[in-house]
């Protein structure tokens, strides 16, 4: 079975442009793991590419590796991942939030 992950723009671009190939998700409901082919849709649910998750990893966003930062969009500071993710999850996101890092690539 197909499962649908929503990105808002501009990601849609980066990941179609190559530069984006990182996701990081909290609050997995969708129960990811390695293989899973993906629908990559716009928050319309509108979808742009097919993808399948290469490799996944748990953490917390203050553990964040380098590695889990490659191909995935850049940010100006902490405070700015902080209030993105914030908004994202209409909750309070703060460096002990659990979170999946996940890579995929396109299909």
């Amino acid at each position: 079975m197909t499962k649908r992950l929503r990105f808002s723009d501009p990601l849609p671009e980066l990941v179609l442009k190559g530069e984006k190939d990182i996701t990081w998700r909290i609050n997995d409901d969708k129960d990811l793991s390695v293989g899973d082919e993906l629908s990559l849709c716009r928050m319309d649910n509108i979808e742009y590419a097919k993808a399948e998750i290469t490799w996944i990893k748990e953490t917390t966003f203050g553990a964040l590796t380098k590695e889990d930062k490659e191909g995935h969009e850049k940010f100006n500071s902490e405070q700015e991942l902080y209030a993105t993710y914030s908004k994202y999850y209409s909750t309070k996101v703060t460096p002990e939030t659990p979170l999946k890092v996940i890579k995929f690539r396109l299909l």
